[in-house]
């Protein structure tokens, strides 16, 4: 293998992974409700409600923290089988849906009174730390899509028959 392709793949690699990581540590504070859920949940419901759509980011919400933390974890096996099974499909659609959910997140903390700097449960400010790792998702999974756009492109039926 030259060293490009092998550089390649360790870049997709390391992106798939980081994209993982992040979304997996995250699981354990959404599915457990955690005070910290609670608060960012708690808030963007809040702002839902005060918008005229009550409950949207509730425990039963259509946005909730388990919507949101089950679409990380479907995003994270497609990564991940894509990594290990040689599968680059998986990981553009893992990388597809982490772009979307990680959109989102950078949506709400820009946009809405949730903010860059998320409370911590001792009251004080994060630093920003969470919008910063969302940050980097959203360009680790940009840069994976870019990477396995051929993947998805070979879908297309325009595609196929250019390949057949």
């Amino acid at each position: 293998m030259d060293t490009p392709s092998r550089t390649r793949r360790a870049v997709t690699a390391a992106l798939a992974l980081y994209i993982s990581f992040v979304f997996v540590q995250s699981l354990f504070f959404k599915f457990t409700d955690s005070p910290e859920t609670q608060y960012i949940f708690g808030t963007l419901d809040a702002w839902g409600t005060s918008l005229g759509f009550p409950g949207l980011f509730a425990p039963t919400g259509p946005f909730s923290q388990y919507v949101v933390g089950s679409a990380e974890l479907v995003a994270s096996a497609l990564l991940l089988g894509g990594l290990f099974l040689g599968r680059p499909l998986l990981s553009a659609l893992g990388a597809a849906l982490s772009i979307g959910v990680i959109s989102g997140a950078i949506f709400f903390h820009l946009f809405t009174p949730l903010g860059v700097q998320v409370r911590n449960t001792d009251g004080t400010l994060d630093g920003g730390q969470l919008f910063a790792l969302a940050c980097g998702v959203w360009v680790a999974a940009a840069v994976l899509l870019w990477s396995q756009r051929h993947a998805l492109l070979a879908l297309l039926p325009a595609q196929r028959r250019a390949h057949a």
